[in-house]
């Protein structure tokens, strides 16, 4: 077995604060280190904040560097004691049989170790255990962990192996058969991720009774995507019209000074300020090189952003002019009616953009308002550094469906079927927010069709998106195939949300090593439309490069013009978000919210996020505030 690879993360507000005051954290290095097979490169210490907790270990067990995680600190009844409280969210599996262990161990030596609330778990393929934050409990736990092999047995297994060869070290010959027949079991023989959905193979009355995915709130699930997803690569694009949708990559300096050379920022002539009123010779592009000295008794014509010839430092308006002769209809004298002092309306170089200032920075969305790109143009970039934007591949699943511009049914039963809303909805929606879409199709409901379906998107798509087949029924195929066949991960399978309960989140590991994004919403149509603004637009946005902070849609207070009930889950209620003159927001419903109803949404342009019902509180009523969503155009009233 190759080395076991530790990160140590003490946490700690005093240690955080003085390096020298962490006592725990050398300690189990010191014990790791006097065992053979571990090794530990990587300890970080964090103050007693529940994000910087996560966002630390999220960040090791995505990087997949390091096979065990072990924290110190932050697992007692103190009030900035929160360890748990970050880490338990993120565990995939948890692992009860070693908290047992580390509590029995330290119980031996002390009551209070009862009040020790210690962790264990993966994620992903990384073991992560809690330990308290004394260097005696430490030692002590880490003893219990590491006698007769139990890490080492585990990891080996999160690793995918048989833990034949950790049975081999540890078993007398003697007694090594009988110890085989006890856990040679198939599990351990099969390398597979962990798979909670039911086998399709095994029939309907197999199926689950209960879902087995844990429910996730709103905002958990939210952080998950997050933390799971990082920006595309970037690539060099042509600064056209094009542009628009993409996130910088880089900082943006003027290569040159904008204006480069003095130039007018009026219609009329460039002359020398010394100039007095007079009749003056026109002269023009065609009858002088701007970079020879303009002749005595002339004057040079310019329009509005043209530039100066040379020896000229003023321009006279056409308004302080008087034609005197023409030729041909064009100018040939014209008098000048006063004096214009040195550089009136003119454009000193640079006076716009001085080359190396810093015009646009890395992480800017280039809108289609057109500033961004009009920006890029007038300091003269040909082309950036930009994230690349996903391709999104979506299908529908399910025999029962229609495609409206091809009505062939799925399914042999004498049923007409209903029409595939999902597909066109969000085919819309991504094209309008300009993402590229790869259309699957309508997929039967058989594990062969939903593979193949699967396959062609993960090899042509940076992201898939299904409709259908995420919750109890026996053709819900969608998790089971993700995870029986692409041994991927579900993140998320169920969240307190309505509507959207068995929303899904996976991700699948490519051949060529990359993590490519699965989501599979719900197949109410109104289900899936608001589930794709709530998770699937942020993690659109994240794989663009957007900032963090800017992934998801905005959030405004509104005063409610309808009453709005109260369910027992977070809820997203359709409506139409209006201003008023004194700018003020109102948020109308726009009628029956049955998930089914996808008319809900017909003129939506935001959701209000309906707090959870509570004893006493089941109605928000006419003129109440609330938080509301904004996925479209406010209104005016």
């Amino acid at each position: 077995m190759s080395l076991i690879r530790v990160a140590v993360l003490t946490v700690s507000d005093t240690a955080s604060a003085n390096h020298a005051a962490d006592k725990s954290g050398p300690a189990i290095r010191a014990v790791l280190d006097s065992h053979e097979g571990f090794v530990c490169k990587t300890h970080s210490i964090v103050a007693d904040d529940f994000d910087a907790i996560r966002s630390t270990v999220s960040k090791w067990c995505a990087g997949g560097e390091v096979d065990w995680i072990v924290t110190t600190g932050g697992t007692g009844f103190g009030i900035r004691d929160q360890t748990p409280e970050a880490i338990t969210p993120l565990i995939e599996r948890h692992a009860p049989g070693l908290v047992h262990l580390m509590l029995s161990s330290s119980l031996q030596h002390t009551p209070l170790a009862a009040l020790s609330r210690p962790v264990a778990g993966t994620i992903q393929q990384t073991l992560v255990v809690t330990l308290p934050g004394s260097v005696k409990a430490v030692k002590e736990n880490l003893q219990a962990l590491l006698a007769g092999g139990v890490v080492n047995h585990a990891v080996e297994l999160i690793r995918g192996g048989s833990g034949r060869q950790v049975h081999a070290t540890l078993v007398e010959p003697s007694n090594h058969a009988h110890h085989h027949h006890h856990h040679d079991h198939d599990h351990h023989s099969i390398p597979r991720p962990r798979t909670l959905a039911h086998d399709p193979s095994a029939g309907v009355s197999a199926r689950h009774r209960i879902s087995p995915y844990p429910l996730m709130s709103l905002e958990d699930a939210l952080r998950i995507i997050q933390d799971k997803l990082s920006p595309l690569k970037t690539v060099q694009k042509p600064v056209t019209q094009d542009l628009r949708g993409h996130v910088l990559a880089e900082n943006i300096h003027a290569p040159q000074d904008v204006p480069s050379t003095p130039t007018t920022s009026v219609d009329g002539y460039a002359l020398r300020s010394t100039d007095s009123p007079g009749v003056y010779r026109v002269l023009v592009s065609s009858t002088h090189n701007i970079v020879s000295n303009l002749p005595a008794n002339s004057i040079y014509r310019v329009n509005t952003g043209g530039p100066l010839p040379t020896a000229t430092d003023a321009v006279i308006m056409v308004e302080d002019t008087r034609l005197v002769s023409a030729l041909d209809g064009e100018e040939q004298e014209v008098e000048c009616l006063v004096q214009v002092p040195k550089g009136e309306n003119v454009r000193a170089p640079g006076s716009d953009v001085r080359k190396g200032d810093l015009v646009m920075q890395k992480g800017d969305l280039i809108s289609s308002g057109g500033g961004e790109i009009g920006t890029l143009t007038f300091v003269g970039r040909e082309e950036v550094e930009v994230y690349r934007r996903p391709i999104v591949a979506i299908l529908s699943t399910g025999n029962e469906l229609l495609d409206l511009q091809n009505p062939l049914s799925l399914s042999n039963k004498d049923w007409g079927g209903i029409w595939d809303t999902n597909r066109p909805s969000l085919q819309a929606a991504l094209e309008g927010l300009g993402y590229d879409v790869i259309d699957l199709g309508i997929v039967p409901d058989d594990v062969a069709s939903h593979v193949s379906a699967l396959r062609r998107g993960l090899d042509s798509a940076d992201i898939i998106i299904s409709t259908g087949g995420t919750s109890m029924g026996p053709s819900d195929l969608l998790k089971p195939v993700l995870e029986q066949h692409f041994n991927g991960t579900i993140h998320f399978g169920r969240v307190t949300i309505k509507p959207g309960k068995p929303t899904t989140f996976a991700s699948v590991v490519c051949d060529d090593g990359t993590s490519k994004p699965v989501f599979a919403l719900p197949g109410n149509p109104a289900s899936a439309l608001v589930t794709f603004y709530v998770f699937v637009v942020p993690a659109l946005r994240r794989l663009g490069g957007w900032p963090v902070s800017r992934c998801q849609f905005p959030r405004v207070g509104v005063s409610l013009a309808s009453p709005m009930t109260l369910d027992f889950r977070t809820e997203f209620h359709r409506v139409v978000i209006r201003a008023k003159a004194d700018g003020s927001l109102t948020a109308e419903s726009t009628g029956g919210q049955r998930s089914s109803r996808v008319a809900s949404l017909a003129g939506a342009n935001g959701f209000v996020i309906l707090p959870m019902r509570t004893e006493g509180k089941s109605v928000l009523d006419v003129g109440q505030r609330a938080e509301a969503l904004v996925i479209g155009e406010i209104l005016m009233s």
